[in-house]
């Protein structure tokens, strides 16, 4: 069998060295025995015949002699265990060397590596988690907290990939966004300290952005916090969030968000019984708003929104589809198969349950379709003959038509016209209503003062609201409406140039012309603008122009108020004149603002201050 080189060549080098070392040790434990023997020679013990020459007073005794011998003997006896003992460590010596001869002569696995630095296994990379980067952080104060505890997560579960300081710092500096980000650049810019690491960097953002709410703030803000118009789920995140800053109990917890509830679910949750843990009262609450809720979506009124429209043919008859379940209804819960059934048998109205109508006639479902004060109803004028006539009009974005109640339309004579083919109309619940077979003949109608445009109308069933302007007529128009006060503050742009007038009529070049003008005082330098001279031109507006130039006031200051003079007789009967004409004319109108324009006089020719 072929033997390794490496140990053949090996072997008697490593033999030899060994060998003549063993020999050594036995030649030096030879002299040490010959030493100890030479010790106990009977020539020490000298006792000859020239002790008698000596002097008595010098010769030992035999005393002294054995005293010193015994001596010598106890001191051979530690010497012989010494020398035992080191005969023992020889030979395990030789013991040891004599099995490393053998392990080196016999075949042996190779040597292991020298130990390297402790680096981690490639494996232990591959078994990292994949995490999504946090988000960008842009200096929200209320997000910092977060925002910091997120990339502190994120190093902890990769720590061979952020192994570095400086690596984590470089991480959140470019996560940073906006004003955050403008300072993640200033520091690092500056190599501030705070770049050193992670933590110094976590404690300069939470110096700089922090303003969370924490530890006594958080119990003032809980105890001061309320629903208010909010609902319940998002009152109790808020109070969750700020009871983990405290250190308050469960009990006074459990009192503070009873308290903070708004008064409607309050007076709910007291006819029930409470549960003793915050848990269950926060469970409970939330039960009870989902119930208000759906409470007053039954009673909420919904828009005359009567879509989509589908034309068919005059002489087809359209039939409603029978459905075996009740159809969605926004705002409404929706009846069990078991209560239907029982209100069908009975007799009983299917939305409110009474008995005596049904539900094409209930009252209770007309009252709260039509109600007024939650509709926006836009003033509007309406003109067909020399007369006109001024109502309100439901703005309804849901509508997919311009419509006009058929009974407000006779009242008022207005024109109507038969449709060639009819046009279906559903509502939002997917009811079938009557359909439309006439509309009205072109009518003019102005909003606002002097938005004027030629509109006509589908004549529908609505009692409530006589004209209703749907989802066409805001697209074309593209108004911005006041909701709250039921009005329209601008228009679209198309309107500037073919809607908008002049809020009093212009007058017609021909009357002008008609017009005697006394020139007689003016210089002939002037003559070619005799137009501006002209008492009748000077009572209308010019024409609308297709730019709206925005008066912009200072943030935070009001217009100059006018000053107040005294005037004299016929100033005061020029002025009285003067806005007489002008409301006449409809040039002004009457303000109560303190900042209204004052009165201009003219004496001498030089204008008076205001």
């Amino acid at each position: 069998m072929p033997t390794d080189p490496c140990v053949t060549s090996f072997s008697p080098l490593v033999a030899r060295p060994v060998f003549g070392l063993t020999v050594f040790i036995i030649l030096l434990v030879l002299n040490k025995l010959l030493n100890c023997t030479a010790l106990l020679n009977p020539d020490s013990f000298v006792l000859t015949e020239r002790s008698d020459t000596m002097d008595s007073a010098d010769a030992p005794t035999l005393r002294d002699i054995l005293t010193a011998n015994n001596a010598r003997m106890d001191r051979q006896d530690e010497q012989m265990i010494a020398t035992g003992r080191a005969v023992q460590a020889l030979v395990t010596q030789v013991s040891e060397l004599t099995n490393q001869l053998q392990q080196l002569r016999s075949p042996a696995a190779p040597l292991p590596p020298p130990p390297s630095p402790s680096i981690p296994e490639s494996r232990n990379v591959q078994h990292e988690p994949r995490l999504p980067t946090p988000e960008v952080y842009a200096g929200e104060p209320n997000l910092c907290r977060a925002f910091l505890t997120k990339c502190s997560m994120y190093f902890s579960l990769q720590p061979v990939t952020f192994a570095s300081e400086p690596s984590k710092v470089a991480l959140v500096l470019t996560l940073l966004s906006g004003r955050a980000a403008q300072w993640g650049t200033a520091v690092w810019e500056n190599q501030h300290p705070c770049c050193a690491s992670f933590q110094l960097l976590s404690e300069e953002m939470r110096r700089v952005f922090d303003r969370a709410v924490l530890g006594r703030e958080a119990a003032s803000v809980l105890a001061d916090l309320r629903q208010g118009d909010r609902n319940v789920s998002d009152y109790s995140i808020e109070f969750r969030t700020l009871a983990a800053e405290c250190k308050w109990n469960e009990a006074a917890q459990w009192d503070m968000f009873l308290h903070g509830l708004a008064d409607r679910v309050q007076r709910e949750i007291f006819t029930l019984e409470l549960p003793a843990d915050l848990d269950g009262l926060i469970s409970l609450a939330l039960r009870v708003d989902s119930r208000l809720q759906r409470r007053d979506q039954l009673t909420r009124p919904s828009s005359l929104s009567e879509l989509p429209v589908h034309p068919v043919h005059a002489g087809s008859n359209t039939v409603s589809p029978v459905l075996d379940h009740e159809p969605m209804q926004v705002g409404r819960a929706r009846l069990s198969r078991e209560e239907r059934d029982r209100r069908r048998s009975k007799g009983l109205c299917l939305y409110c349950g009474a008995a005596g109508h049904f539900l094409s006639n209930c009252p209770l479902k007309d009252r709260a379709r039509h109600n007024p004060s939650s509709m926006t109803l836009l003033p509007v004028s309406l003109q067909w003959t020399t007369d006109a006539h001024h109502c309100k009009a439901l703005l309804d974005s849901g509508a997919e038509g311009n419509f006009m109640d058929w009974n407000f339309a006779r009242l008022l004579h207005v024109p109507i016209t038969p449709l060639t083919l009819k046009i279906s109309v559903n509502a939002l619940n997917g009811q079938s209503l009557p359909c439309i077979t006439h509309t009205t003949a072109p009518i003019t109608m102005i909003t606002s003062g002097n938005h004027k445009e030629e509109l006509t109308f589908l004549l529908i069933t609505s009692p409530m609201v006589p004209v209703v302007l749907g989802h066409p007529w805001l697209v074309h128009h593209n108004p911005k409406v006041d909701w709250g006060h039921d009005s329209v503050s601008s228009w679209g742009e198309s309107c500037f140039s073919n809607c908008l007038v002049s809020a009093c009529p212009s007058v017609s070049r021909s009357l002008l012309q008609e017009e005697s003008v006394n020139l007689s005082n003016v210089p002939t330098e002037y003559l070619d603008l005799k137009e501006v001279f002209s008492k009748s031109r000077a009572a209308s507006l010019p024409p609308h122009r297709p730019y709206d130039c925005a008066i912009e006031l200072l943030p935070g200051t009001s217009p100059p108020k006018g000053k107040l003079y005294s005037l004299s007789a016929p100033e005061r009967e020029a002025m009285e004149k003067y806005i007489s004409d002008s409301l006449a004319a409809g040039l002004i109108r009457p303000s109560s603002s303190p900042a209204g324009a004052g009165f201009f006089f003219v004496k001498r020719m030089v204008p008076c201050d205001l």
